[in-house]
């Protein structure tokens, strides 16, 4: 039977929800991913832009990918980039990176939606030190697979028969899905571990209602149904499972718990790289 993962609900104020899906309990990744957000959907009001200062990362990618809204992306790198519906913005962390993420100068003092997902890819143990990066690819660059009633992006990896131009560093699985309602897909076995996400709509599992907002682990070697009631979004991802267990600690991802504390302390020494232009940022938890 698949296995269930309920959000974890995290209220950030006036309206606007974050849901965390993994790392759960029960579950603490699906292929190569160990993090998965759910923002919004919400209504950002003209006083109350998204304003995340600058904060760092190791041993990860980070994959942003929207709805509704835009968010602007700064780094260590010197990168400056907008990522808007559908586009992909993977900041490779590897052996550091520092970024923040704000609402855009030409969306400050209005309403705006703000609805999307943020997760993070685990890097290979032999590419968990490697240089960071920094690639944004546009909505109109990414493959899309048409099926009578479905529409599918392919945001990172390889899935029906198409490539995403998204460099990844292991086989993932990460599309988008939009159904019409009574449209039907069945879902190929062609990655050894994989979830789907219901965002919106009625979907059901072969012949299973599938809860919205929860994460859905199939089964192996399995090619359930999935059917849309109505007009429906879902999100597929996975891939190969990870090469040895990673710890995860804040924005720190590694095979070496001690490769964590290293961290801890460069940053605590501010030396994981500075963001031009950001005088603020983000200390380490207590905890």
């Amino acid at each position: 039977m698949p296995l269930l993962v309920p959000p974890r609900v995290h209220d950030l104020g006036g309206g606007f929800t974050v849901k965390r899906l993994i790392p759960h309990a029960s579950c603490r990744s699906v292929g190569p991913f160990v993090f998965f957000d759910h923002i919004g959907p919400a209504e950002l009001g003209p006083d109350t832009p998204l304003d995340v200062r600058p904060h760092p990362y190791i041993g990860l990618a980070t994959v942003t990918y929207l709805w509704e809204g835009a968010i602007m992306h700064r780094d260590s790198l010197r990168s400056a980039q907008e990522i808007r519906p559908g586009d992909v913005n993977w900041m490779t962390a590897g052996r550091g990176i520092v970024h923040s993420e704000r609402t855009p100068d030409r969306l400050r003092g209005q309403k705006h939606r703000m609805h999307g997902l943020q997760t993070w890819v685990a890097l290979p143990r032999g590419h968990e030190e490697t240089a960071p990066a920094f690639a944004h690819h546009p909505a109109a660059t990414l493959p899309v697979v048409e099926l009578p009633g479905v529409r599918m992006r392919v945001v990172a990896g390889d899935a029906f028969g198409e490539t995403s131009p998204v460099q990844v560093l292991a086989r993932t699985l990460y599309v988008a899905i939009d159904l019409a309602a009574d449209a039907a897909l069945v879902l190929p076995a062609d990655h050894a571990e994989r979830a789907i996400y219901a965002v919106e709509g009625e979907l059901t599992l072969d012949g299973e209602p599938v809860p919205l907002e929860h994460l859905v682990v199939l089964d192996p070697d399995s090619e359930p149904l999935l059917k849309a009631g109505c007009d429906a979004r879902v999100m597929l991802l996975g891939g190969d499972p990870l090469d040895g267990r990673r710890h995860v600690w804040w924005n720190f991802v590694s095979s070496s718990r001690e490769r964590i504390e290293q961290a801890k302390q460069a940053w605590r020494e501010d030396r994981l790289g500075q963001v031009p232009g950001e005088t603020e940022r983000i200390e380490l938890p207590e905890r």
